[in-house]
């Protein structure tokens, strides 16, 4: 997610921090560059220049502070106004859907609708788990001009736990009519209302969409966004909202090679709010679109709060207490470093992780790739190792190794690699340890 204009921002702030002192000549150069990297990542030219005009105007006679470098201080004003064009602080609306309520999600075909629909009602599910509650969701359809679109529907209410609905009549307004009478009768919390998209905007759907508004009187409407459409997801979004109407953006395909742009456009233009970005395929790949945290990612600064909210949910109070204990202690073992992987593992892919650290965006898939398959082949040697060993790992000498690789199926340089990697592991927990870092995360 905004791997693209991360890179080109990192390097025009790494150019500048080189320069002595901030100049005309040289805040024109970071300038011009920061201008080319917003139109290849296909922010709309109006939009650039808007942005530009901003920070240069903001920068032109600021006073020097002798504890910034030109790169500190051109940093800080492209911030600011990175978090201006996407939202601002502390702008993200609350979403607590009232009960009861219709939810009406519009879009494209192919933008991702009916799959956002599924991790909408996923992340509602969700949300009420953390409460201790449950919700009654019922996910509905009218979408008969894609080939299988409801029965897609159909597969999505199942993985996530939510009640599917089949409308008998193959009429949208109808279908439409008689799944929310159907949503009704039942006494259902929420009502998710797949409509139905085009490959481009036309008038008839737009007609159709009008009619489906007034029968049902959806409380939220949700425009689906493809974030790979760079600059045409703002004319999308301009269509609806001016024929129809929205609430909320969500933008799908964010974990694709998208450059950035339409998050960027679609704030500024429209002043709507974002609410989710699509991050994956699987239910739970959707993320609240946080202005303050997407910009650190824009800028290469990366996102931990994010990443520490996911190691939250996904990782025990207990574990997290036991794993800190055993860092902090120095009673680190084997068993602990495959339990480590395991619930790093828990976190997703380590590409999906690297996505909310500092200074990671440049990495490549293929290393990427490399690291995950260490991962899977050192917990596979670790498994090969007796419990004693992997408690005192100091007794493990060549014999032991030799037997340890022909039982997972390695070679012994690759056991001594495994052994290296624990010792640099340790080694950098004393310095977390020093730093305090370790108790940050582990909270």
């Amino acid at each position: 997610m905004f791997n693209f204009l991360s890179e080109k921002f990192s390097g025009v702030l790494g150019w500048l921090k080189d320069k002595g002192r901030l100049t005309d000549e040289n805040l024109r150069d970071a300038t011009t560059q920061v201008r080319t990297a917003l139109l290849e990542a296909d922010v709309p030219l109006e939009v650039v220049e808007d942005f530009l005009a901003q920070v240069q105007q903001e920068m032109i006679g600021r006073k020097i502070h002798d504890s910034l470098n030109p790169g500190q201080q051109l940093i800080k004003v492209v911030h600011d106004k990175v978090l201006d064009f996407l939202g601002g602080k502390n702008t993200t609306p609350s979403i607590s859907f009232q009960i009861p309520s219709v939810i009406m999600v519009m879009g494209l075909q192919g933008s991702g609708k009916t799959t956002t629909i599924a991790k909408l009602a996923y992340y509602m599910q969700d949300q009420a788990k953390k409460r201790g509650k449950s919700r009654r969701i019922l996910l509905g359809s009218v979408d008969f001009y894609r080939p299988a679109a409801i029965d897609q529907l159909e597969i999505l209410a199942k993985q996530v736990g939510a009640t599917f609905y089949r409308a008998t009549s193959t009429d949208p307004v109808k279908a439409a009519q008689e799944i929310h009478e159907h949503f009704k009768q039942n006494n259902f919390e929420h009502l998710l209302l797949d409509t139905a998209g085009r490959l481009h905007i036309d008038t008839t759907m737009m007609e159709e969409l009008k009619i489906i508004t007034a029968k049902v009187q959806p409380k939220y409407k949700f425009l689906i966004l493809d974030a790979m459409t760079g600059q045409e997801s703002l004319t999308v979004a301009k269509a609806f909202d001016a024929a129809i109407g929205f609430d909320y953006a969500a933008l799908s395909k964010m974990d694709s090679d998208t450059r950035g742009g339409a998050a960027f456009g679609f704030r500024y233009v429209l002043k709507k709010p974002i609410v989710f970005v699509g991050i994956g395929e699987k239910p739970e790949d959707l993320e609240a679109f946080i202005p303050e945290r997407m910009t650190t990612r824009i800028l290469g600064m990366g996102d931990i709060m994010t990443l520490i909210e996911k190691a939250t949910d996904q990782i025990s109070e207990q574990e997290q207490v036991s794993m800190t204990q055993k860092m902090l202690g120095g009673h680190f073992t084997l068993k602990d470093f495959a339990d480590q992987m395991g619930m790093l593992d828990r976190l997703g892919s380590l590409q999906k992780i690297t996505r909310y650290l500092p200074g990671m965006n440049n990495l490549s898939p293929e290393v990427m790739e490399k690291g995950q398959s260490e991962m899977k082949r050192f917990r596979a040697i670790i498994s090969s190792m007796t419990k004693k060993e992997k408690l005192v790992p100091s007794i493990i000498d060549a014999s032991r190794r030799r037997r340890i690789a022909a039982g997972s199926g390695v070679t012994v340089q690759e056991v001594n690699q495994l052994l290296q990697r624990f010792e640099q592991s340790k080694e950098m927990m004393k310095m977390f340890k020093k730093s305090g870092m370790m108790r940050k995360f582990f909270k």
